[in-house]
């Protein structure tokens, strides 16, 4: 009797590291892509953001 064993067959599912590798794959793909489509964005408000003078601005603008 084998109580409280486990057989050693070869499972069709995935492994605990092949798990979070996929996970950190999508979440890096989806925070890429989120990048990518907000960078734009981020270019203009850094433009503003020299036009105003930057961190020497609070000199002149109080």
């Amino acid at each position: 009797m084998n109580m409280g064993r486990r057989s050693r067959t070869a499972r069709a599912g995935m492994t605990g590291r092949q798990l979070l590798v996929a996970q950190v794959a999508v979440v890096g793909s989806l925070c890429a892509a989120l990048f990518v489509k907000e960078l734009p964005g981020i270019m203009r408000e850094l433009r503003i953001y020299r036009m105003t003078g930057g961190l020497r601005a609070s000199r002149r603008y109080p």
